[in-house]
């Protein structure tokens, strides 16, 4: 069957998007970029002569207004994700929308309104990614056991107060920026909702933001997840997948070198040393081409909607829990 590609329009020039999500989109046959939006219809121009968008426009607005567009990736400052979404959607234009999808799952409820005209996802590129997927298809067939504790550290260290993720006013800090991706690694390794959740966060006192923050998350039936996510901590992450027979460690959980192998290892515990570890080597892959083309492929009805907009609600009431945790010095409900 001849693949009949989405027309993609971009809103704005954010860096995730121009380095790492539209190359990765640019090498799937299910993803046309037609169009990159920016206020500076100058920035716009650069942006779409680099990546070889044809059309390029000044505002926002005219993006949404284009009849070519059929599907929005929209990677904003996370005030605007839910309102551009919405516009998007009013626009009859599907949405990819960078995460955190809203800055509440009460904004995020806002999108249900979409449901059963456009669709909606939020863009965790990690669940598209082999290495994911692989980790999942091993705890799932017992190699480690009984899955009872997710651990994951994410850190890199950034002190630019005119960065967006040091601004307090636009959604910044590290919760929203990188805490949200231990909470989807434990809904999606857990393969459940979790039920209560704790937080030890510590703010930056010039910009307000989160800059290290711990969580415990409990999903029940012995089950936790503990992470710590930092923006102003040495560059580094792992996660770890520990059973009651073995573990999984996957290297790089996030940003998985694009379009290159990755190594996953599976240790039996039978010796501290590492003499259990049995690496894994997971393809050459990109998450962000799988990721897009996944979305388009939706969007022409080859497959179902992976993740819609309930799924990032849920997320979106972990990320709650832990702020309200850090007011009240206690577990809060999820």
């Amino acid at each position: 069957m001849a693949v009949k590609p989405v027309r993609w329009g971009i809103l704005s020039t954010a860096k995730i998007g121009l380095e790492r999500v539209l190359p990765g989109m640019k090498k799937s046959a299910w993803c046309e970029l037609r169009a990159i939006a920016s206020r500076d219809a100058g920035k716009a121009r650069a942006a779409a002569d680099a990546l070889g968008i044809p059309v390029a426009h000044g505002s926002y607005e005219a993006l949404l207004a284009d009849p070519e567009i059929e599907a929005v990736y929209n990677p904003l400052p996370n005030h605007l994700h839910v309102p551009m979404t919405l516009a998007a959607a009013a626009a009859g234009k599907h949405v990819l929308c960078e995460k955190p999808i809203a800055l509440t799952a009460a904004e995020a409820e806002a999108l249900r309104a979409t449901q059963g005209r456009v669709l909606v996802m939020e863009a965790f590129m990690v669940r598209f990614h082999p290495q994911w997927q692989r980790a999942r298809e091993l705890l799932r067939e017992g190699a480690v056991g009984r899955l009872r504790a997710i651990q994951m550290f994410f850190s890199y260290n950034n002190l630019d107060a005119a960065n967006i993720r040091n601004r307090a006013d636009v959604g910044g800090g590290g919760l929203y920026d990188i805490g949200c991706y231990p909470i989807t690694a434990g809904r999606y390794f857990f393969e459940a909702e979790p039920s209560r959740a704790v937080a030890l966060i510590d703010r930056d006192p010039g910009f307000g933001t989160d800059r290290l923050t711990s969580a415990l998350v409990d999903f029940g039936d012995g089950r936790h997840l503990d992470f710590t996510v930092s923006t102003q901590c040495a560059r580094f992450q792992r996660l770890q997948l520990v059973g009651d027979k073995g573990r999984i460690e996957v290297r790089i959980p996030v940003n998985a070198p694009q379009g290159a192998a990755t190594t996953i290892d599976v240790d039996d515990c039978s010796s501290l040393d590492g003499a259990g570890v049995r690496p894994i080597a997971i393809a050459p892959s990109d998450q962000y081409e799988l990721q897009g083309e996944a979305f388009s492929r939706a969007v022409r009805g080859e497959i179902a909607l992976p993740y819609g907009v309930d799924d990032a609600i849920l997320g979106m009431r972990v990320i709650d829990a832990l702020f309200r945790s850090e007011r009240s010095g206690r577990f809060e409900a999820v």
